[in-house]
């Protein structure tokens, strides 16, 4: 397996699309999270219909709550990502209203 290549942008990237690139590169991370929420819901469903006996239960919990564990764990890298770049956004002022 070759390492990938990452070529330089033919246009100077603004900050603000280097904002943006970021956000949505969070965003498309916690909707392949959601997915993997969702088929863990989909594996307790099969599972209730397939196991035998208690035993093949408790292994599939285990299981599903290793995986949750680690997509909490990556959500809240993102939630910290997410924290950081919120510092470079500019806050606009409010408007008074007299």
């Amino acid at each position: 397996m070759s390492a990938p290549v990452i070529q330089a942008p033919k246009y100077p990237v603004t900050r603000e699309q280097a904002i943006t690139d970021i956000i949505e590169s969070i965003a498309l991370e916690e909707t392949g999270l959601a997915h993997i929420i969702n088929a863990e819901g989909e594996k307790i469903q099969k599972g209730k219909e397939l196991a035998c006996d208690i035993d093949e239960l408790v292994r599939l919990n285990a299981s599903i709550k290793d995986t949750l564990t680690n997509v909490i764990k990556i959500q809240m890298l993102l939630q910290f990502k997410l924290e950081e770049i919120a510092k470079f956004i500019p806050k606009k002022e409010p408007e008074c209203e007299y």
